[in-house]
């Protein structure tokens, strides 16, 4: 792959200052750790994080990125015991917005100023105090094309419970992570709007979910479970995650997906207190996105997520930029949940949750 100064050279990115990445590489650069250890999923995600940005990032900045494959859930329980040790082994990790705010006293502050490309190019809310954006995508509506045609395809939460003029068994989610999810568009089913959502009405929200729940054929635990079930027909509708459900309409499986009233989904970077490689692990933040359009694109197609890079959806055709969650048409339709109170009430949410479902 040619480096990115070789990009440079002649060429002009819209979203990309070559002059700030040729400073960075110059005499005056600052000195970076050689290693960044940068703990992630694994997988499809992992491999492709490692072919446009790992990679490119190691070439451009002469630092060795050490992928480290963990769960969300274990990466944590990881970072407590080393945090309590003293030993931190990990620069970056994976955080979900209310990690922001259950885990900040194991995260060091992030001060946006001195990441100038991550506020030039990036979504609005792309650095927080915390975290800086990876992925952006969202919890929607999918939906089979064989069973709605034409106009009558259920676009909000208000169709998704409307069995009458949308017949057919649902999806809902019980993944054991976001129990707040399934409330959350029970309450816009029913008519609240999305400036009144929080603090969560869960009586309200319970009632609502009464009357889905005799249609809800399967309470899906994992996302392969979700594309299973859409696939082979097992519902006609589900609530599910963007890039799966995005996934199965590029490989022809006759669905479509709504994104009003989608709930934002978003993967974070942060940096733990006592990273052992502090200024590596905020220049490559910084790198992300400054990085060229086309490896964002490249990302994007690969894993059918976006990253937090708000200039890459004009770079898609219309018909696949209508699919992203970051384009112009749908960003502004995505559901922003107020973290803080989430992240203040999680294991209340879990226990309504379980104690629900299992009545």
């Amino acid at each position: 792959m040619m480096n990115w100064l070789d990009r440079c050279k002649g060429v002009a990115f819209a979203s990309l200052s070559c002059a700030v990445l040729a400073g960075a590489s110059g005499a005056h650069a600052q000195a970076l750790e050689k290693e960044l250890v940068i703990a992630t999923t694994g997988g499809l995600m992992e491999k492709t994080l490692v072919q446009y940005f790992y990679t490119p990032f190691s070439k451009a900045r002469n630092v060795e990125v050490v992928p480290a494959a963990i769960e969300v859930p274990d990466q944590w329980a990881k970072v407590q015991a080393m945090s309590r040790s003293g030993g931190m082994e990990f620069d970056i990790v994976t955080a979900t917005p209310p990690d922001l705010v259950q885990k900040k006293d194991l995260l060091e502050a992030i001060d946006c100023s001195k990441l100038p490309n991550v506020t030039a190019n990036g979504v609005k809310g792309a650095c927080t105090p915390y975290g800086v954006i990876r992925t952006v995508g969202g919890m929607q509506i999918g939906y089979s094309t064989d069973a709605f045609k034409g106009a009558n395809v259920p676009r909000t939460w208000a169709d998704f419970w409307d069995t009458a003029r949308f017949p057919g068994p649902r999806g809902l989610p019980d993944t054991g992570d976001r129990e707040w999810w399934v409330p959350v568009a029970a309450l816009l089913a029913d008519g609240v709007t999305p400036d009144k959502l929080f603090p969560l009405d869960l009586d309200r929200a319970y009632r609502k979910l009464d009357k889905i729940r005799p249609n809800v054929a399967v309470w899906w635990k994992s996302g392969d479970q979700l594309q299973q079930i859409m696939r082979n027909k097992e519902v006609v509708m589900s609530m599910g995650y963007s890039g799966r459900l995005i996934s199965l309409m590029n490989a022809k499986v006759p669905l479509g997906v709504s994104w009003d009233g989608a709930i934002r989904d978003v993967g974070y970077m942060s940096i733990p207190k006592g990273a052992p490689h502090p200024k590596a692990a905020l220049a490559y933040l910084d790198y992300f996105y400054a990085s060229p359009p086309e490896q964002h694109v490249a990302f994007v197609n690969a894993v059918n997520y976006d990253t937090g890079n708000g200039k890459t959806a004009n770079l898609f055709p219309p018909e696949r930029r209508a699919m992203l969650a970051t384009s112009a048409e749908n960003f502004d339709k995505l559901i922003v949940a107020d973290y803080e109170w989430i992240g203040n009430n999680r294991q209340m949410l879990r226990d309504r949750w379980v104690a629900w479902l299992g009545r």
